[in-house]
């Protein structure tokens, strides 16, 4: 009996499936006329490596197919490659989640006066530090630091990339290696895990606490003055709030108290407004010209929050302490680029009439969208979205409430409504798998999970949008039901 010749190569041959056919050279792939149109729409270079990716695929894969058939595939694969990877990774997303300002989907959304100032000069050189009047180098801030003074009161003001940016460098330029009186309270921590005594070490300042976690009087702060102190600061409690048996410091008394020991008094208000948000129906937020007016030499607050714009950090306030903060190197690497100018003049323009800035900017519009126009969007769209989802959930509504968001007014809700989908297929994952079916889509679709069932907040979803929300969901078919 002969052994068996342990050294042949096995078979390429499948039992049950027969032989499987070469892949055509890559050089006969790009001649096929289906080539030409995917050259021209992704270049040479990535249509070579689409079609090598897909050639490998079908070696190693189970896909057994005709001769003739084989070409076809590795071309229809080749194009999905090219396809997914055309796609942005940053996409326009529905923001159902019941969060207006939601620090993961972006904050604030822009006004068409900002995006058309970002499109005027996104592809073209421009002015950014070049006075024309002149012809010498100019200031980028001044493209927005007029409009910031007459807007809020203050003498001076300059841009850099985030709030968070905005206090580090009135640290490091006022107070490095020197101490900032800041009341236990107010030590929060943002989103991120970024918190504030981190970012006074790595300005380089000492922070001084004074108080308790409750209660701080202006006495704590007189008695923590001494020859080292360079600031005193008040920072927004932004995403908590304490109450019961508290006791804090008026503003205009710890401004005083400033004044008397020759120190700037600093104030953070975190999101920052420059509208009374009791006229939109909103609780009260200090506005950045509440805080000068209390006495504040320098106030710091955000771009993309309240404010409505792009995100920025502001340090508005007296001129002398805003050109020393300027000349510290950490500004230039703080700084802003000019698209950001661009949508910030644009947005801040638009609060020359107030009434003007709540209807155009779409933060402002959102937060003070009225429940009867909320609830009129779930009877225009609650039947359509009933029959789209019918395989998938049932359908109804109910009463809910909307966050703000971004670290302002962390406890006040807004009256709102939802859709609440059901998945039909009940148990283990079936709503997490919903909610990714929604997320799948072109424009996704981002719910807030709660009590087994996936909410839609209707607040931020504008009648303009409605048509392209109801539209792709005729993309969702039975095979995205868990």
């Amino acid at each position: 009996m002969t052994e068996p010749d342990q050294s042949r190569k096995p078979d390429s041959t499948n039992a049950q499936s027969g032989p499987r056919p070469k892949p055509p050279s890559i050089d006969a792939l790009l001649k096929a006329p289906a080539c030409q149109d995917l050259r021209e729409r992704h270049g040479h270079v990535p249509l070579v490596a689409a079609l090598r990716d897909a050639s490998a695929e079908l070696r190693v894969g189970q896909e057994v197919l005709s001769t003739e058939m084989v070409a076809p595939w590795i071309l229809a694969r080749a194009s999905e490659r090219l396809h997914a990877a055309a796609q942005s990774s940053l996409r326009p997303v529905f923001n159902l989640s019941g969060t207006v300002l939601h620090t993961n989907l972006g904050r604030a959304p822009l006004a068409a006066e900002a995006l058309a100032a970002i499109n005027a000069v996104a592809g073209a050189a421009s002015n950014l530090e070049f006075d024309l009047a002149t012809g010498r180098r100019g200031d980028r801030d001044t493209h927005v630091e007029t409009l910031i003074c007459r807007l809020t009161g203050a003498e001076a003001a300059t841009v850099v990339n985030n709030n968070a940016a905005a206090v580090m460098a009135v640290l490091a330029g006022l107070a490095r290696r020197r101490e900032v009186i800041v009341s236990r309270s107010e030590l929060v921590e943002i989103g991120g895990s970024f918190r504030v005594p981190d970012v006074m070490a790595t300005a380089g300042a000492k922070l001084r606490e004074v108080g308790t976690t409750n209660r701080v009087h202006l006495r704590d702060f007189a008695e923590a003055i001494g020859p080292a102190t360079a600031l005193l600061m008040k920072i927004h409690p932004s995403n908590y709030r304490i109450e019961g048996f508290t006791a804090t410091v008026a503003e205009s008394e710890l401004a005083a108290l400033a004044r008397e020991y020759g120190i700037p008094f600093v104030n953070d208000l975190g999101s920052g407004t420059l509208i009374d948000f009791r006229s939109l129906g909103l609780p009260h937020e200090p506005t950045v010209q509440e805080a000068l007016a209390a006495g504040a030499d320098l106030v710091t607050f955000s771009g993309d929050k309240l404010l409505g714009g792009p995100q920025a950090g502001f340090i508005a306030g007296r001129a002398d302490l805003v050109r020393r903060i300027k000349k510290h190197p950490i500004v230039r690497a703080l700084r802003v680029d000019k698209l950001i100018l661009a949508a910030l003049e644009a947005t801040l323009k638009l609060y020359a009439d107030p009434g003007l800035a709540r209807t155009r900017i779409p933060a402002l519009r959102l937060l003070s969208r009225p429940l009867p126009a909320i609830e009129a969007a779930v009877e225009r769209l609650l039947p359509d979205v009933q029959k789209a989802m019918d395989d998938l959930a049932e359908v109804s509504s109910e009463a809910c409430r909307s966050q703000i968001g971004s670290g302002a007014l962390p406890v006040d809700l807004l009256p709102s409504r939802a859709l609440v989908l059901l998945p039909r297929r009940r148990g283990g994952k079936a709503v997490e798998q919903l909610a990714a079916s929604l997320r799948a889509l072109p424009r996704p679709i981002i719910g807030r999970l709660h009590q087994g069932a996936l909410h839609l907040d209707l607040r931020c979803l504008e009648e303009g949008d409605e048509p392209a929300f109801l539209s792709q969901l005729a993309l969702l078919s039975k095979a995205a039901s868990p």
